[in-house]
């Protein structure tokens, strides 16, 4: 039988082939990530999501094998890669999550998806059954004062106390000090209003750096901001008021410390202390703002924040303590999931509380003498 050849046909055709048959190329997983990642246009996904997928199909190609042939790929593949990447260390001591597990199927389900519309792949991706550890739901949002008492009463270990601070949200009375701190520590002029701009805004780390002048309009007191997550076939914005103190902050920033251009937080081409020579003003990167955070809250109490998360779902937390309308809250965070919104919502006030009294009363309860005869 000729090499490449279909067996039933072959057998049907009495062993007469009518025309010549070349063999099929076999798809492997690196060809299969390769491909789709060269078919991907300029701009089309966000780089950092892009470096993401990287880093999964590292772990995919190291378990599975880079030569693996994808068209055969089943589910007991897959199992064998959740269970391998189950028992590999993950942060701080414990084994890889779950859900970091599960993004990573995910890039690769979408590589296949695509392969499939081009035709270099057929059929479903074989997802269905996988089997996973079992996960932790995180902890509710939590203050200072309250994460101090837990590590104090608790005896907690340093891995569990940085899960707490994990889950931090500062007070609008903690955020005026830690902005007034970061006032008096900041090495660049842009690096205080930029703090501002992320406790009074909500905005994400990414979503800072699009930032431009063109988005900021002072009159009205609104900031137009750049989503990439929302709507993942097309750029979406949102628009969120101005608090009085920020527009202040950055009336400041524009009228006496803005370099030009069109970025709203940027350096200037001669920057002090800094190596970095530019040949003209362009947007932070997202390492850059993260390592202007670490330096600027190295060696203060504010240290413990760890990230510019922290102030994201702060805002969100204040907003939610305030008894701001949940769609108001949405509509000024952008994207939200169900299990986002369940951290913050045990700070509306007095809403459990009253819930309860409904039930039960808010006096003293007495017992019913038919009742305590039972």
């Amino acid at each position: 039988m000729p090499e490449g050849a279909d067996i039933p046909r072959f057998l049907l055709s009495d062993g007469k082939v009518s025309q010549k048959l070349t063999p099929k190329k076999v798809v492997t997983l690196e060809n299969l990530m390769a491909a789709y990642f060269n078919s991907l246009p300029a701009g089309a996904v966000e780089e950092s999501t892009i470096q993401g997928m990287r880093i999964h199909e590292r772990h995919l190609c190291r378990l599975l094998g880079a030569t693996f042939p994808i068209q055969s790929l089943a589910p007991a593949d897959l199992q064998r890669y959740v269970d391998a990447r189950s028992r590999e260390p993950g942060i701080r001591g414990r084994k890889v999550t779950p859900t970091t597990i599960k993004k990573a199927l995910v890039t690769l389900k979408t590589a296949w998806n695509w392969a499939v519309k081009v035709g270099m792949l057929q059929g479903k991706f074989p997802n269905d059954g996988l089997r996973y550890a079992k996960s932790k739901e995180r902890p509710v949002f939590q203050t200072w004062e309250e994460i101090e008492r837990q590590i104090k009463r608790r005896g907690l270990s340093e891995v569990e106390q940085a899960d707490l601070w994990d889950c931090l949200f500062l007070t609008l009375p903690r955020i005026a000090e830690m902005l007034e701190e970061v006032r008096t520590r900041a090495r660049q002029p842009f690096i205080y209003p930029m703090f501002v701009f992320a406790a009074h805004t909500g905005a994400r780390r990414s979503e800072i750096v699009r930032c431009r002048l063109s988005d900021v309009d002072l009159e009205a007191g609104v900031v137009t901001i750049r989503e990439r997550k929302r709507d993942h076939s097309r750029t979406t914005t949102r628009r969120v008021p101005i608090s009085p103190f920020l527009k202040t902050v950055l009336s400041d920033w524009l009228t006496n410390g803005h370099p030009g251009g069109d970025v709203l937080f940027c350096h200037r081409l001669e920057v002090a202390r800094s190596k970095t020579n530019r040949k003209e003003i362009v947007p932070l990167t997202r390492d850059e703002m993260h390592d202007h955070l670490r330096r600027t809250l190295a060696g203060s109490r504010w240290g413990k924040l760890r990230g510019w998360h922290c102030l994201r779902h702060s805002f969100a937390s204040n907003c939610a303590a305030k008894g701001i309308d949940q769609r108001i809250i949405n509509s000024w965070m952008g994207h939200q999931t169900e299990e986002m919104v369940r951290r913050y919502r045990h700070l509306i006030p007095n809403q459990a509380q009253s819930a309860m009294e409904i039930v039960f009363g808010g006096g003293t309860q007495t017992c019913d003498a038919s009742l305590a005869k039972v």
